[in-house]
């Protein structure tokens, strides 16, 4: 099994070191500029643009963000370079571009944003754009069927399910997940402890990371039911 041991090393930055889209925005190359500059492992989101580029950005559709009305995967790549984030200077970067900004300095955990029907070739692309790539890199997603792609398209690349939830229905969907060759678990801080995350790291051996840890209570759960956090807001 490869040794991913540098997922949980060191605090991950929930959409990079943003100051919740004050100044520094989520998902800018500013935020992972801070990130790297204190030392904080990435986390960060990956659509499809309309050409079938990886792009760096939360949500499907722009207007929170950008101010802008329409859909990511509907939008260039290019035409995304020329949209600013927040009224700052930061713009929608592609995958690649962020990939040159960190240059392997701090470990990156890239989450890929499914669309039903327009994210085909997504989990492609990012292997692609991970193949070459120097640094420490993992991929995650809470859309099933992307995470069966992962070993087949992104070989190599750790693979993980990010998951929340804690009644049957959602337990046993995740359960299900394991028939997949994943390499850890992301998951929801509010919905532990639970069944299927002690599951993973007591029989499994396999790291968990929490979402989204925002204050000393979630820092506490995940020191005892998981092995890293994903925070925000503060300075871990």
């Amino acid at each position: 099994m490869t040794d991913i041991s540098w997922l949980t090393a060191r605090p991950i930055a929930h959409r990079g070191f943003h100051d919740q889209n004050k100044t520094r925005w989520e998902n800018t190359l500013s935020a992972f500029d801070a990130a790297v500059g204190r030392g904080y492992a990435i986390e960060c989101d990956v659509h499809l643009s309309a050409d079938g580029v990886p792009v760096v950005f939360h949500d499907d559709t722009l207007e929170r963000l950008t101010g802008r009305q329409g859909s990511v995967h509907e939008v260039t790549a290019a035409e995304l370079a020329q949209v600013t984030i927040g009224g700052t200077t930061d713009h929608v970067p592609t995958l690649a571009e962020m990939l040159a900004r960190v240059r392997g300095r701090v470990p990156l955990v890239i989450e890929l944003k499914g669309i039903q029907g327009k994210d085909e070739g997504l989990v492609a692309a990012v292997g692609r754009a991970l193949a070459d790539y120097a640094g420490e890199a993992a991929i995650m997603s809470f859309d099933h069927w992307l995470v069966r792609q992962f070993a087949e398209q992104a070989p190599g690349i750790p693979g993980g399910l990010t998951a929340h939830g804690r009644t049957t229905s959602d337990l046993e969907a995740h359960f299900a997940m394991l028939a997949h060759p994943i390499s850890f678990v992301s998951f929801g801080v509010m919905d532990l402890p639970n069944p299927f995350v002690n599951l993973v790291r007591e029989k499994l051996a396999m790291p968990v990371i929490t979402w989204t840890v925002r204050d000393e209570w979630g820092r506490k759960v995940t020191s005892e039911h998981a092995d890293q956090m994903t925070f925000e807001g503060f300075e871990a």
